[in-house]
């Protein structure tokens, strides 16, 4: 009890306060810096826990390097599995990595490393480059990430960028769930039209292409 009495002031003590703010503003900086000249980007989230012979490492890495053809970069997490797959097929290829306690290590495709003290810090950093997302099959780092990018649309706290759930046999329980947010009128009708599902590599990028600032169009402004 002791310890979680002192965690407790510790997360209210001012002096941590404002190191921590430090820390937050340290986080943006360091992004803000490096990022100035990234092209128009595309966010790819998935599990550090897939195989590199898994079928979704294959399919990320498709993905990535259609999108990287026609001029996207493409931002992960940084990570292994899918993050890996992801910067295995970009040309510019961006990790986003964060610190834990066991410490993830950025993964030898990302080109454009960047580290991470806090975990919002990290996802104001992906949706602020990102004109396009694609959600592989993942756990709770990508259930937090598809949330908050649904949530910012919704609320209109951010511009619409087309997102991709691929995978329509790992996402199907979470789109019966959707339809019961519906039933019960938590959600809109219309919130459903915010993304695509596929299982087509060739589908998704065409929707991404299709719906997201084209990069060629940036350069010629």
């Amino acid at each position: 009890m002791k310890d979680i009495q002192k965690e407790f002031l510790d997360n209210r003590n001012p002096t941590k306060d404002l190191w921590r703010m430090f820390r937050v503003i340290s986080d943006f900086t360091d992004a803000f810096e490096e990022l100035e000249d990234l092209p128009p980007a595309i966010s790819i989230f998935g599990s550090a826990r897939e195989k590199k012979d898994g079928f979704y490492y294959k399919k990320a890495t498709e993905i990535s390097k259609k999108l990287s053809d026609k001029g996207y970069a493409i931002i992960t997490g940084g990570g292994p599995g899918i993050m890996e797959a992801a910067n295995k097929g970009a040309k510019i290829s961006v990790g986003l990595n964060i610190e834990l306690p066991h410490e993830q290590k950025t993964n030898p495709y990302v080109k454009i490393p960047l580290k991470f003290k806090y975990f919002f810090t990290r996802k104001v950093t992906f949706l602020k480059y990102s004109v396009g997302a694609v959600m592989m099959p993942g756990g709770f780092g990508t259930l937090d990430e598809l949330s908050e990018v649904l949530t910012l649309i919704q609320t209109n706290r951010m511009s619409k960028i087309p997102i991709v759930f691929f995978g329509s046999e790992f996402y199907k329980p979470l789109l019966n769930f959707f339809d019961t947010m519906l039933k019960h009128n938590y959600i809109d009708k219309k919130d459903l039209n915010l993304f695509l599902v596929s299982d087509d590599v060739d589908e998704s990028v065409e929707y991404i292409y299709k719906n997201a600032i084209k990069p060629q169009l940036l350069k010629s402004n």
